[in-house]
């Protein structure tokens, strides 16, 4: 068919983009982890092509690469997105889950990605396995989104406290990690972190 988009009434505005339209990948085979990454970067710049080779050079001597699935579908592990993102001169912070949110600096952090246990189902029967599941959430124009490959669309969570919100809920409900990408300055500084 035609590749026709929305019309038109001639050339956009100069100046910022307007709010939208807000980059988002939908899962594909197991790359939640390389959709997380372009998600939270807001543009393709990661493929599993990539994300296969940074496996490679983590782990160079081994037939059974232990940072990806064994049948080399994706399920890539946070090794993988640490690297990727200090290939771009970012770096991936762990969030000590111990700590209240309060203490988050969201003003420094680019974005988030955090890992979930995601049931893995057969057809209909769902197995009692738990794969991880990579998910990117993002602040654009104002606004925190959850970019997770597995919505149709991406979901606006609104301002600071509701990704707080967000995210305390996440963490109520069991084993869920949070990574913070940030700059390498904010990493080395630490100002990612605020007194409470």
């Amino acid at each position: 068919g035609s590749q026709a988009g929305p019309p038109s009434a001639g050339p956009p505005p100069a100046g910022p983009p307007p709010a939208g339209p807000v980059y988002h990948e939908r899962q594909r085979r197991e790359l939640c982890a390389v959709h997380a990454l372009n998600n939270v970067l807001q543009q393709r710049l990661f493929t599993q092509e990539a994300a296969d080779d940074i496996c490679k050079r983590l782990a160079p001597d081994s037939r059974l690469n232990p940072h990806r699935s064994l049948l080399g579908t994706g399920n890539y592990d946070v090794n993988v997105i640490m690297a990727a993102l200090q290939g771009l001169g970012l770096a991936a912070v762990w969030w000590d889950r111990r700590r209240p949110l309060s203490q988050l600096c969201l003003d420094h952090v680019q974005g988030l990605i955090v890992n979930l246990p995601s049931p893995v189902s057969l057809g209909l029967v769902s197995l009692p396995l738990r794969r991880r599941h990579w998910v990117a959430l993002r602040q654009v124009d104002g606004t925190y989104y959850n970019l997770d490959s597995k919505l149709p669309a991406p979901a606006a969570l609104g301002g600071e406290g509701e990704l707080r919100s967000f995210l305390q809920d996440l963490l109520a409900q069991g084993p869920c990690e949070v990574l913070l990408v940030v700059t390498r300055e904010v990493e080395e500084s630490g100002s990612w972190l605020q007194a409470d």
